[in-house]
């Protein structure tokens, strides 16, 4: 009798979590579809559901918000000046499009001139190009990576960053701690011992994050002296580099910033080291001009904290804006409902649509969800095309000739709204011509995919790519 009476406590207790739990998802899940899902598997299944919805389901970053804001409250009256500084190199509005006043307002800052920027094409530039910036550092080094690991390459790092800090430079090391899971102990305190300041993103900080695991703060960013950024698709580790067995070559792209841009990457991180420390940090918020620069950019921060899903904004809005072409690469592809309906239509008025996506899988299920998105926008005239050199891990964008985005976002549900990201925003013909040339090589390595090759697929690949589409919103 007793056992019984547990049993029917325990079902009623999922079943009204379920219920409380399915009214949660419905006022707060950001898609309908996502909604609908979550509300019937959390009524009908409440045993399985309750605790994925409350590890995976939620959209929305509880506790960034009122940070962020505690945030400006600590630092307005230091960079008060700062800010005024910056608006000397705002890109006068006449010269802003109307398709860029709309992205401005997403990211917080304006487009600021006076920046040079580098692209940096692979590994050993990139690296080679951070490296050299840590050694020129002679205040501060804000380092932040999604996956650091302890290897050849993290080492390298490690020791420069150790140097510096023994130099008497101030280094904060900010790192993604599901992202870094394999990160060993030993390599932290290395650093901390030398001075270095070492904290995780702490996801699972806050109320009701604490058994939250689906966000991830996936932003690559390093700050020198509040002068230089570089922000791109590398994470710290020897795959990167190409040394990856499995994968070989990696190609992936990172750009190198000078200039008053820098400081919209400085205040990405200032914003996400007072989430995970409750400290404010002591930086230089005056921006300097790069020598014989005069390149404008945009430095577009998004997450799950965000009043918009700015990530998911963004791409819609320069798809949109696209006469003549719109280039995209991405190793996760799986799109939702507005970017491959701006997608189509873009195709369908002329524009010139490609989508570059590795061959190699990295992911299975988001290598399979990617598969059926091509007979669908096939049809509009969107090409897609399969990377052969390797495995491509570039998050880049070219519109026309005149835009192009380089940065940690992926053309998935994940960096739309699950994770942080970052991305520069360049407006500028050479520039794009740079970024045009590049990506031009890359389909040079590329297979184009045929309407067809969905469909002769087998009939379980199909199947399989159809239930890798349905995880979407988690994957």
């Amino acid at each position: 009798m007793r056992r019984k009476t547990v049993i029917i406590f325990v079902v009623m207790l999922f079943q009204m979590a379920g219920l409380a739990s399915a009214i949660h998802a419905i006022m707060s899940t950001r898609t309908e579809q996502g909604a609908v899902a979550w509300a019937v598997s959390l009524v009908a299944f409440p045993y399985v559901a309750v605790p994925a919805y409350w590890v995976l389901g939620r959209s929305r970053f509880e506790g960034y918000v009122t940070a962020r804001q505690g945030e400006m409250e600590e630092i307005a009256g230091v960079n008060a000046a700062a800010v005024a500084a910056v608006r000397e190199f705002e890109l006068p509005l006449e010269a802003v499009s109307p398709a860029a006043r709309a992205v401005q307002y997403l990211a917080g800052l304006p487009y600021l001139q006076g920046n040079s920027l580098e692209l940096l094409i692979d590994g050993d530039a990139t690296f080679d190009s951070i490296l050299d910036g840590i050694d020129a550092a002679k205040d501060y080094i804000l380092f932040q990576f999604f996956i650091v690991h302890d290897d050849e390459i993290g080492r390298r790092v490690k020791n420069h960053l150790i140097a510096k800090a023994r130099s008497g430079v101030k280094v904060q090391f900010l790192y993604d701690e599901i992202g870094s899971h394999k990160l060993p102990g030993a390599y932290k305190q290395d650093l901390e011992e030398a001075g270095v300041e070492v904290s995780p993103f702490n996801t699972r900080k806050g109320p009701g994050n604490r058994f939250q695991l689906n966000f991830r703060n996936h932003r690559k960013v390093v700050v020198v002296d509040g002068k230089v950024a570089w922000v791109g698709g590398h994470n710290v580790g020897d795959e990167y580099l190409g040394h990856s067995p499995k994968f070989g070559h990696w190609r992936d792209t990172h750009v190198r910033i000078e200039g008053p841009a820098a400081l919209g990457a400085q205040l990405s991180f200032a914003e996400d080291w007072y989430w995970a420390t409750d400290l404010r940090l002591d930086l230089t918020w005056h921006p300097v001009a790069a020598p014989d620069g005069n390149v404008p950019v945009l430095i577009i921060p998004s997450g799950p904290a965000d009043e918009y899903e700015t990530a998911n904004l963004m791409f819609v809005h320069a798809i949109n804006s696209a006469t003549e072409r719109i280039w995209i690469t991405s190793p996760y592809y799986v799109p939702d409902r507005p970017i491959m309906t701006a997608l189509q239509l873009a195709a369908l008025r002329g524009v010139d649509v490609r989508i570059l996506i590795p061959d190699k899988p990295d992911h299975i299920a988001v290598y399979l969800a990617a598969y059926t998105y091509l007979d669908e926008a096939g049809q509009s005239g969107v090409r897609f095309y399969r990377y052969q050199d390797g495995f491509l891990h570039q998050k880049v964008m070219l519109i026309d000739d005149r835009y192009a985005t380089v940065g940690t976002a992926n053309f998935d549900n994940r960096s739309f709204r699950l994770n942080f990201e970052i991305t520069a925003a360049v407006s500028d013909p050479d520039f794009a011509a740079e970024v045009q040339n590049m990506l031009e090589q890359d389909f040079e390595r590329s297979r184009l995919m045929s309407p067809g090759e969905y469909d002769a697929k087998p009939w379980w690949f199909r199947f399989a790519a159809k239930v890798a589409r349905l995880t979407s919103p988690v994957q």
